[in-house]
């Protein structure tokens, strides 16, 4: 089954007067007696339902969900075109704060978006399901069946037909290959994930308040593999919200005893991708906190007491989390014969089309998209996420006008760290690409402003700004972290 009707299996599209049609819309439009009554169209006039180009976005991340918003706001409320939204999940939470669930810093049901409610306030659509494969020449999507916690098939196996494909489903951890992590480690990839290190975390608290015996070697230490701005984020959340869980009346506990919190990195140096001043600063916050870190350590085995290094050292930890290196999920290796790299990312011209077929385009961190002058393609972050959403905007309104697409150049604004309520350190790029240090309340500013400007994309201004209040308001009432 489809859900553009059983006339989806041949699909194929031709182009008139700018607009992509289907073969049955092609042989149902009867001869225009004014061959230039399309030319004289308006731009936002509305067009018949056949006509209307299938615009299909997968993933809901930072991406995804910021583009799918503005295009329904633009082209789907005014019937310009269909747009539809692929995603797997039912809510969507801005990657960047799931260090911050996993420490139980924030409640992540006051940040989600629900998918449906905003599909149906910003007008496109949305399908829930994973997207499995793709059929090229037929211009289909497939998705598998959805089941619930029972087993109880919620959606079935369908396609989804387009006219213009953007893949935007974002990243998962690059574990390596090493030996136990699926196992023994928790990775950071969705809410799910970053709840349950979170549980983890709080029943561990519990049972060492309550066992018979003291606390075992490694029972409360938390091991941190990979110290990019997750990693580092997360060691300095952690360290204060197990103080904060140990404060409410957990008395057997010892922090200074009982807790340690390890950072490992493989590179020579925390933060490898950042300005080496970066680098420096969190370093030494981390080590005034108490966190130990361990650089040019290469992690070869995960166990369920601990990790083992290439030195041969053991580091005993029962609370292991994986945040060392990104690659795209694996359904786009054999993507309809896509070209990709060595990490599965769809490889994509400057202008963000895939190099095989220009119906297809990636964005966000699924897509290896080129740098002018640069040997390495548009880093993984939040900030090319944005800037490439707001591009294909303007990429898809050329479409439907028949003109020809534009290439997209990435601008790096610089880089934040924010280490809870220690500090915040980054450096911001100002004019002739030349970066300056910031550090304190100025740059903790800016890194909370950051959230604000996706929910801003996603809510527009009075909404952002309410929401910021509201949280405000809750975290004066409630406790500091989650207890549950």
């Amino acid at each position: 089954m489809t859900d553009s009707g059983s006339a989806e299996a041949g699909l194929r599209s031709n182009r008139r007067n700018g607009v992509i049609l289907r073969p049955e819309q092609l042989d149902a439009t009867p001869a225009d007696p004014h061959p230039d009554a399309g030319a004289r169209r308006r731009p936002d006039e509305p067009l018949a339902d056949g006509a209307l180009q299938r615009i299909v976005v997968v993933g809901g991340g930072a991406a995804g969900l910021e583009l799918v918003t503005r295009l329904g706001d633009r082209l789907g409320r005014r019937r310009r075109a269909s747009v539809i939204l692929v995603e797997s999940a039912r809510t969507h939470l801005w990657k960047p704060l799931l260090h911050e669930v996993a420490a139980g810093s924030i409640d992540p049901g006051e940040y989600e978006v629900n998918y449906l409610a905003q599909a149906h306030w910003h007008g496109f659509g949305y399908r829930f399901g994973e997207m499995i494969g793709v059929d090229r020449s037929a211009k289909v999507i497939h998705l598998a069946a959805t089941l619930d916690d029972e087993g109880r098939e919620i959606t079935p196996p369908r396609s989804v037909g387009y006219d213009t494909l953007v893949i935007a489903i974002g990243s998962i951890t690059n574990d390596f290959g090493t030996q136990g992590v699926t196992e023994h480690a928790v990775p950071l990839e969705t809410p799910a994930q970053a709840a349950r290190f979170n549980r983890r975390l709080v029943n561990a608290c519990i049972r060492a308040q309550t066992q018979d015996g003291p606390v075992r070697p490694g029972q409360l230490h938390v091991a941190i593999v990979g110290a990019g701005a997750t990693g580092a984020e997360l060691a300095a959340e952690v360290y204060r919200t197990t103080r904060e869980v140990v404060g409410y009346g957990l008395d057997r506990i010892d922090p200074e005893r009982d807790i340690r919190i390890v950072l490992i990195e493989a590179a020579d140096r925390i933060l490898p991708g950042l300005p080496e001043r970066v680098s420096e600063a969190v370093r030494r916050l981390l080590d005034r906190m108490g966190i130990e870190v361990h650089t040019g350590a290469k992690v070869t085995e995960v166990t369920a007491d601990g990790l083992r290094l290439a030195d041969g050292s053991f580091i005993a930890s029962e609370l292991v989390v994986w945040a060392a290196g990104v690659k795209a999920p694996e359904v786009l290796r054999q993507f309809g014969g896509l070209e990709v790299n060595r990490v599965n990312q769809l490889v994509v011209e400057p202008t963000l089309q895939t190099t095989r077929d220009p119906d297809i385009f990636a964005i966000g961190d699924c897509a290896a998209c080129p740098r002018q002058g640069e040997p390495t393609p548009v880093p993984p972050r939040a900030q090319a996420a944005h800037q490439e959403a707001a591009h294909m905007v303007g990429q898809i309104e050329r479409r439907l006008r028949g003109d020809s697409s534009l290439p997209y150049s990435y601008r790096d604004f610089g880089s934040l760290v924010a280490l809870g309520k220690h500090s915040t350190v980054g450096n911001l790029m100002g004019l002739f690409g030349r970066g300056f240090f910031i550090e304190g309340l100025f740059a903790g500013v800016m890194y909370r402003s950051l959230r604000t400007l996706h929910e801003r994309a996603l809510h527009g201004t009075p909404r952002a700004l309410l929401g910021l209040l509201v949280r405000a308001l809750w975290r004066r009432t409630g406790p500091p972290v989650k207890l549950h």
